[in-house]
């Protein structure tokens, strides 16, 4: 399971318990957060999903900076992947994410995004809001 869990919807909580506990060897959670647009581009899909790898080694060895720098790629080909913006958005503000995460936070910056991206758009596609 990558993503569409909710820690306060109890029947995500007790099929992550199951999976624990070896009762069931796979979980599919209802909620999908990630409903990828780019099926007619494999190769785009990829590419992301390689520089979201490779940020996640580069916050291994603390490169903070390459690590945004990978993960604002990635979501330039992928930019409907919510765990992409939620790596970038934990990177740039900590504060929203401990001691709890600031779920209303996280929706209003993803529909502020989401505006910048509809209206900031050329012909080398949209601009990722925190990019440079």
């Amino acid at each position: 399971m990558k993503q569409g869990f909710q820690v306060t919807n109890e029947d995500h909580v007790e099929a992550i318990e199951d999976l624990i506990t070896e009762k069931v060897d796979k979980v599919m959670l209802d909620d999908i957060y990630y409903d990828p647009k780019n099926e007619d581009h494999p190769l785009e899909i990829e590419l992301s999903i390689t520089k979201f790898k490779l940020a996640m080694e580069l916050m291994k060895q603390n490169n903070k900076d390459q690590a945004l720098k990978q993960l604002d790629e990635a979501l330039r080909y992928d930019p409907d992947n919510f765990v992409i913006r939620k790596q970038r958005w934990y990177i740039r503000y900590p504060e929203k994410f401990e001691p709890t995460i600031d779920i209303d936070w996280q929706n209003q910056q993803l529909k502020k995004e989401k505006e910048v991206e509809m209206n900031d758009c050329g012909p080398e596609g949209c601009k990722i809001p925190g990019s440079d």
